[in-house]
């Protein structure tokens, strides 16, 4: 019940009757008939054109969608595909999810308690930290608020492909730079791009997925003398033994810098992202944001596996020392070639005359073993490997054997 509003009377059991002499009552009139659809895009008139044409995001299969293709039980898959923390939270998630005392309010709009939180540790002030669901949902945000359609947004494949594609759903005219020399980025391109298309935001993405590799400040510092955004991408950063640059959004008006929860601290279901952001575009992201776009869940987990960084400081270090036996693992095959990661996942090249595309296949079906491949044309001869437990790299390394 509304605060405020009378209280209903009690329903009649029965239904008074009309007065003698009173006309009877109407019949309700029929519902308009529907016009019959045509075909199978009927209603597709209604859709903006740009969308018509969009190719759909193709994420990871659900876990349980997997196991049934495979006919296998879930316990017995080992699930290297989706950059998965394999150890899971602290404990301390478990138990603050369990202990959820008011599920049923409204969370707090601006997340103050995880924001509050990680600002320390950004360097920067609190108004200037975005909470999201996931960082996905900032890419979009900040696109939302940044392009009008026909923009231009430069990309550099091969890289998380979520940038490439919320361009398109926003309307802007993606120019991609392809990446040099074993994945570095070609910064003098990308400065021609800029100029040439007249670009709103450039995408960085450090470490990068799906290689590891990390981009030198000088390519940084040199992308922050353009004139547009840019959006730094450091969602695999507590890998890669660095500092993160969040704080530079304090000196650069033009730099963002995201973060995620996904990755380090094993809360990929949950959905929490975060970025820092310069003042003056913080202010327009707060006015265009969901108000409650972060679940009581989703802050209450990530607070509670704040609470506990020796545990999150454990599983890092496990899986930088793991991520080292993987690429001894995949270099003792003949037939790939890894690359060094910064993140906790390894990049192989596929050669011998095998497909790609078939490894990944024969891993899945013969093993349970999921790996990642490309059907993009500049990865179609890869596979992405995520950092698992030891006994989860034994178990690749044999099945690769087989092969």
């Amino acid at each position: 019940m509304r605060a405020g509003a009378a209280p209903r009377p009690p329903f009649p059991a029965r239904l008074p009757s009309p007065p003698r002499g009173a006309a009877p009552p109407r019949a309700a009139p029929a519902p308009p008939s529907a016009a019959p659809e045509t075909s199978a895009d009927a209603g597709a008139s209604f859709v903006r054109p740009h969308l018509r044409a969009l190719a759909p995001y193709t994420p990871i299969e659900p876990f349980e969608v997997l196991s049934a293709r495979l006919g296998r039980d879930p316990s017995s898959i080992i699930k290297l595909d989706a950059n998965e923390n394999p150890y899971g939270p602290p404990p301390e998630v478990a138990a603050a999810l369990g202990g959820l005392k008011f599920p049923h309010v409204y969370p707090d709009p601006e997340t103050r308690a995880l924001r509050a939180a990680l600002a320390p540790s950004l360097g920067v002030p609190i108004e200037q930290v975005l909470v999201g669901c996931g960082a996905d949902e900032l890419i979009d945000l900040l696109m939302r608020v940044v392009l009008d359609p026909g923009d231009a947004v430069v990309d550099a494949p091969p890289t998380f492909t979520m940038y490439a594609f919320d361009a398109a759903v926003n309307g802007a005219d993606v120019v991609t730079v392809p990446r040099v020399n074993g994945f570095e980025l070609d910064v003098a391109g990308i400065e021609e791009a800029v100029k040439k298309h007249n670009a709103k935001i450039v995408f960085v993405t450090s470490p990068n997925n799906p290689d590891g590799s990390l981009t030198p400040d000088a390519h940084l510092l040199a992308l922050l003398q353009l004139p547009c955004l840019v959006v730094l991408d450091e969602a695999y950063i507590e890998f890669a033994g660095v500092e993160s640059r969040a704080s530079w959004v304090n000196q650069y008006p033009n730099l963002c810098v995201l973060r995620t929860f996904s990755k380090s601290a094993a809360l990929a279901g949950l959905r929490v992202g975060y970025g820092a952001f310069p003042a003056g575009l913080a202010s327009y992201l707060w006015r265009a944001k969901q108000p409650y776009n972060v679940s009581v869940a989703a802050e209450t987990a990530a607070l509670a596996a704040l609470a506990n960084p020796a545990y999150l400081a454990t599983v890092r270090d496990a899986l930088v020392a793991e991520r080292g036996r993987l690429m001894d693992a995949l270099t003792a095959v003949e037939w790939l070639t890894p690359f060094p990661s910064s993140a906790n996942f390894v990049l192989a090249r596929v050669g011998g005359g095998r497909d790609a595309g078939a490894v990944r296949d024969a891993l899945a079906t013969r093993h349970g073993i999921m790996v990642r491949h490309y059907a993009k044309a500049e990865l179609a001869g890869f596979i992405r490997v995520s950092v698992g437990r030891p006994e989860h790299t034994d178990a690749l390394a044999a099945a690769l054997a087989t092969l």
